[in-house]
């Protein structure tokens, strides 16, 4: 039996086509985790437009009612509110608040111990519906925090049943899909997909526990994008006519980041230290053990603030805000001032619901304040744009986020370094009245309590 003789020619084709193989396996494995990866934001954009169209329904409903009994306030928001408390408590204890420091929070603990409490898919869905009854009664809070504790809670889970369910290794670990769904979350809550990726980076990116690679970036702007092509390329704010910018204007920008860096650093250190830290030494005690009462009384301040205000500071102030930017004068004259402490009230209140959208109307409130020392010498829907921005990294401590998230929900990308300089001014006022960010510090007190409750919350 003669050997076969070596072929080269052949040796070398059977090589070739090995390669081409191993090549192929490689990128249909990675074109199908892209494709996860991006179904997962599809999902988290849907669940952010349901959340926004029950947040708008509730906020309807919440004119009609305050329009046809402003009196009834008294009774229904206090009600409400700790009855919203209630729930809270027994349904779903790490929903209360804005969603954004549990995100934070989880993406520093051991991955059974964050699904099974902080981001866990049962207390967020429990978010969406505790929120919109709050927007109903006229709470002041907002629904773009709880859209990223959303949003975290649907990626993490759907990453989880693709990876011990079905078997498909997403080579992401848990945090990174956490981050990416509550960045998505916010891009899709605020129709801005760049704003989704800034705050990433500058929020949830900032602990070493979440590494950014192209495919978590892209889970991000797919959400966003998914939003916009069903709700429409349309702003969160409808400005008619374009602003303008006058030089002199110089010195109210400077006024306007000073004035919002100390009233947010202020703010943000309110909700800091909570109810029991504002209230004399002889009321802690009660404020402590008695949360459910302690809602009661918050309701009954929102409501009085409502009345003083012919109802502008009940919700999101989405109304007042727009109103502002487009030059159009509201009813009250102390809108700025009563939205900061209806919103303190409501935080107080310990039910679910953000920060979010009611800073951007309190920037705007003092916006309007300052316009009225400013005379003509400042285009007042500018100053309300800058204080809208100004206030917002004051409150958060996050200027590129707030600087993004105003230009792109404004589509004013002429006023881009107006903001800036706007921001990054008020965000350094505010770190000397609130040297640790509003939404880090909160996070640490989460982790605690995540850490507390790990036995009863870890996923087995």
């Amino acid at each position: 039996m003669t050997p076969r003789r070596f072929d080269p020619l052949r040796s070398r084709a059977r090589g070739t086509l090995r390669r081409k193989h191993r090549q192929m396996r490689r990128a249909s494995h990675k074109t199908f985790r892209y494709a996860l990866v991006l179904c997962g934001a599809a999902l988290v954009a849907l669940l952010s437009l349901a959340f926004a169209w029950m947040a708008e329904i509730a906020l309807a409903w919440n004119t009609r009612w305050t329009t046809a009994a402003p009196s009834a306030a008294f009774i229904i928001l206090p009600c409400a509110l700790a009855a919203i408390r209630w729930l809270t408590l027994r349904l779903a204890p790490f929903a209360r608040g804005s969603g954004i420091p549990q995100v934070i929070a989880s993406t520093t603990l051991p991955v059974d111990i964050g699904q099974g409490g902080l981001v866990s898919l049962r207390q967020a869905l429990w978010k969406i519906p505790l929120t919109a009854a709050a927007l109903l009664a006229g709470a002041s809070v907002g629904r773009e925090g709880p859209s990223v504790q959303v949003g975290a809670a649907a990626m993490l889970a759907w990453g989880r049943y693709w990876q011990s369910r079905i078997g498909v290794r997403l080579r992401f670990r848990a945090h990174e899909l956490v981050a990416a769904g509550a960045a998505g979350g916010l891009a899709a809550a605020f129709n801005t997909p760049l704003a989704g990726v800034v705050f990433a980076i500058e929020e949830l990116g900032r602990g070493a526990g979440v590494r950014w690679d192209r495919l978590a970036l892209s889970g991000v702007l797919c959400a966003g994008f998914i939003a916009l092509a069903i709700a429409g390329n349309n702003p969160y704010f409808h400005i008619n006519d374009p602003m303008q910018w006058a030089g002199a204007a110089w010195g109210w920008t400077l006024a306007c980041a000073l004035v919002n860096g100390v009233l947010g650093g202020i703010f943000a250190a309110t909700l800091i230290r909570g109810a029991a830290g504002v209230v004399p030494a002889a009321w802690r005690a009660w404020v402590v053990a008695h949360p459910v009462r302690l809602a009661f009384v918050c309701g009954i301040v929102v409501a009085v603030l409502g009345l003083l205000t012919h109802g502008e500071t009940y919700g999101t102030g989405y109304e007042a805000s727009a109103a502002l930017l487009n030059g159009h004068p509201i009813e009250s004259s102390g809108f700025g001032i009563a939205k900061w402490v209806a919103t303190v009230a409501s935080y107080f209140a310990g039910i679910p619901g953000g920060i979010f959208t009611p800073a951007l109307a309190i920037g705007a409130g003092i916006g309007e304040h300052l316009v009225q020392l400013a005379g003509p010498v400042a285009d007042p829907r500018t100053l309300a744009l800058l204080s809208m921005a100004a206030f917002l990294a004051a409150a958060t401590q996050a200027p590129i986020t707030a600087s993004v998230i105003v230009m792109e929900m404004t589509r004013s990308q002429d006023l881009m370094f107006h903001l800036l300089v706007a921001t990054l001014l008020a965000s350094l006022v505010s770190r000397q009245f609130c040297p640790r960010p509003f939404y880090h510090a909160v996070a640490l007190r989460f982790r605690k309590e995540a850490l507390a409750d790990a036995p009863r919350t870890a996923s087995p």
